[in-house]
């Protein structure tokens, strides 16, 4: 349809005279016909995650538990792999500039050095940095860069023993050959320990909320390592070249 928009000397002008032709839509019949969808993701996916009944650690549950516990008013960092996935979709945010990730670019080893940037750009915020325990190796380092600076972020580890992206697509994939994604790992606590960073290391449901606010509640750099369930999975998720309407939910 061709509208004939009023010709005004002030740009300004002329978008207002081109917004006021618009007719709001809420698009309400298009937006409710994805509310089953996303009630069916709460209960297979959202609730699974991040209020487990049983088992392990999950990593949604702690990421909440953190998000929580700060008030929702934490910087988020986040490394690579399915600590960013989690990260990033359950810890929540209540104001600006509260999120800092290599988006899809992979860079494993980003979190740790990226975490110290952002406390050097909001000292006056809580920095929380979800890492996994390949990514972690990877610029392991830093650690040495926070002692000599005093730098306080908590760093919470995500310690499934493996490289778990590469892993979960392994198993689904690829018939559960497994390729270089299985980790032998340090004692993570201990070398923290040598950098001067105390930590606590958590595998039991009950020990976490205690573990968060001692976490929190410590000035300096600190070192919540939780050992979570081995073989999670990041849900939703779409097999590579497939259509959205392929989309796994997990166990159905």
């Amino acid at each position: 349809m061709k509208v004939d928009v009023p010709v005004l000397g002030d740009a300004k002008e002329t978008l207002v005279a081109i917004t006021d032709l618009l007719k709001e839509n809420r698009h309400t019949e298009w937006r409710e016909e994805f509310q089953s969808h996303w009630n069916k993701e709460i209960q297979m996916v959202i609730n699974r995650e991040i209020h487990p009944e049983k088992g392990p650690l999950t990593m949604g549950e702690i990421v909440n538990k953190v998000s929580e516990a700060t008030g929702h008013q934490a910087v988020l960092v986040t490394d690579v792999g399915q600590n960013q996935m989690m990260g990033v979709r359950y810890f929540k945010y209540t104001q600006t500039r509260s999120v800092v990730t290599s988006g899809g670019l992979g860079t494993m080893g980003f979190g740790l050095p990226a975490a110290i940037g952002a406390k050097f750009g909001a000292p006056e915020r809580t920095v929380c940095l979800f890492v996994g325990d390949g990514g972690l190796q990877m610029t392991i380092q830093e650690l040495g860069t926070i002692m000599q600076s005093d730098i306080d972020i908590k760093i919470i580890l995500l310690n499934n023993e493996y490289l778990g992206m590469v892993r979960q697509w392994q198993e689904l994939f690829y018939h559960e050959r497994y390729s270089g994604t299985v980790m032998k790992n340090p004692d993570f606590i201990r070398i923290a320990e040598a950098y001067h960073i105390p930590g606590r290391s958590v595998t039991k449901r009950e020990e976490l909320d205690d573990a968060i606010q001692e976490m929190l509640a410590t000035k300096g750099a600190y070192l919540l390592e939780a050992k979570v369930v081995q073989k999670g999975m990041v849900y939703p998720m779409v097999p590579a070249g497939a259509c959205i309407t392929n989309i796994l939910l997990g166990d159905e």
